[in-house]
């Protein structure tokens, strides 16, 4: 079937390449002499009126010893989308901030549009721990500073820059199944007797000796303890989790030495997710699963059988599959609660997920909770025209008792449309019917007719029409 997708723009990088000769302070002659091409056609380039070739890219980075990924648009564009998301606080709506100009400060000041978008996070902190404090104060209770929420985006922003793929985890996960010769139907077995080369014990303790403890590592005894309530396919992912703090320690320090994780928090969150990947990888070796992966057509729950993996691991295994030559499709996925809170968030399609509130109420994640355990389909289209193909389906941990709590939460993983039919969950579905319109945020999103728009879009003020009811309170808004 032919690709109906729209083309999306070539990037624009002559921001980007004025910059770089600034800072080297070059004349457009001098930077052109040393890129062997014309003063004018540079000009055009730094004016987007050409664009940047691949061949050019590659030698303006040799000659300038830059790193190709500061020129990557996808990170342009997540710091403008950041700052938008940003600008929609009603703190600013007393202000006319136009979408082009926020994004021409992201590509032209990049360093400035972080400062600007840093700033606005200290300030939502800041409110938030004094909202927190407001609220304890007249409780009559004592306060404790509440703990800041920036490490865990840090630790996700972490992820999203290096595109949820770390070649040098996949390398040493590879290294330990040819090392401990590992089998996939005696993984659980197998990972045992690497512990014990590793003069460590691993046992199975008792749900009620340690209550709320699912995996626990005493290093004075060496021994690893895992609980009852963990099926086989988690118990060997938590095995695999802790080999990599213990064996990869220096591995993994070295993954995050990155200015995005600064703090000894986000930083240790950085290390647990960078050891939930290798746990990932070990369970599912890239290769077999890449594989499996494209011959099945990306059925999860064939390829959770197939590798003894819970349906989620499955989902965030499939986002990791960038190495070059094997590279799957490009997914986005999100994890959220019954309130709707993101939990998890990662996307490697260019959909974007706000940061400070939930997703919009459209998405199928939503609509999955009212059918457990079925997966929903839905083909979308953001404000921009993209459109987008998505499954979601609702999660319950099955790690509780009879007595405890059964945790309810809700997966969405997607594409681009352009890759629908790579899916199985796309056989029998006329992905060229009309689309569901879906948004950011309310704020973010300039859909005035949404019946479940909660909030007015961003520099559009609420008017009050006293005398009509529309189907939504925000429908007048842009008509």
């Amino acid at each position: 079937m032919a690709d109906t997708a729209a083309p999306r723009p070539a990037p624009k990088l002559g921001a980007k390449v004025r910059a770089l000769r600034r800072q080297e302070g070059l004349s457009q002659v001098q930077m052109a002499e040393r890129l062997s091409i014309s003063p004018s056609y540079l000009n055009l380039i730094e004016a987007n009126k050409r664009p940047l070739t691949a061949n050019l890219l590659i030698l303006l980075a040799h000659a300038f010893k830059v790193d190709l990924k500061s020129f990557a648009p996808q990170e342009d564009q997540r710091v403008a989308e950041d700052l938008m998301e940003a600008f929609g606080d009603p703190l600013f709506d007393s202000l006319e901030l136009p979408a082009s100009e926020v994004r021409e400060l992201a590509q032209t000041c990049p360093g400035l549009a972080r400062a600007v978008f840093f700033l606005y996070q200290s300030y939502r902190e800041g409110r938030r721990q004094m909202d927190t404090l407001s609220d304890q104060l007249s409780d009559g209770q004592g306060y404790a500073s509440p703990a800041t929420l920036l490490p865990s985006e840090a630790a996700g922003d972490f992820i999203q820059r290096s595109m949820n793929h770390f070649p040098a985890l996949e390398a040493a996960a590879e290294a330990l199944w040819s090392r401990a010769a590992l089998d996939q139907d005696l993984l659980y077995t197998g990972l045992i007797e690497v512990f014990k080369g590793y003069g460590v014990k691993v046992r199975v303790h008792r749900a009620g000796d340690a209550p709320g403890i699912l995996r626990r590592y005493d290093p004075e005894s060496r021994v690893l303890s895992l609980s009852e309530l963990l099926p086989p396919r988690s118990r060997a992912f938590q095995m695999a989790h802790q080999w990599a703090l213990l064996a990869l320690r220096e591995l993994l320090d070295d993954l995050i030495q990155d200015p995005l994780v600064a703090d000894d928090t986000a930083r240790a969150m950085a290390r647990v997710a960078l050891a939930n990947y290798f746990a990932g990888a070990v369970l599912m070796p890239y290769g077999a699963f890449f594989r499996a992966a494209r011959a099945g057509r990306y059925d999860i729950e064939l390829l959770s059988r197939r590798f003894e993996a819970s349906f989620e691991q499955v989902c965030h295994r499939l986002t990791t599959l960038r190495r070059p030559g094997e590279e799957g499709v490009p997914f986005h996925f999100l994890r959220i609660d019954i309130a709707g809170n993101i939990s998890k968030s990662f996307s490697a399609s260019g959909i974007r997920f706000a940061r400070y509130s939930g997703c919009c109420p459209r998405w199928n994640i939503h609509a999955s909770f009212l059918t457990p355990g079925l997966i929903r389909t839905q083909i979308s289209e953001m404000p921009d025209g993209v459109k987008y193909f998505c499954i979601a389906r609702t999660l319950q941990k099955d790690t509780g008792t009879y007595r405890g709590q059964h945790a309810m939460q809700a997966l969405g993983l997607g594409c681009e449309i352009a890759h629908a039919r790579e899916l199985v969950y796309s056989d029998g579905l006329v992905l060229e019917q009309p689309p569901v319109p879906i948004g950011v945020t309310c704020r973010l999103c300039d859909r005035a007719d949404c019946e479940q728009r909660a909030f007015p879009p961003l520099h559009q003020g609420i008017q009050v029409e006293e005398r009509v009811r529309r189907s939504s309170f925000f429908a007048h808004l842009g008509a």
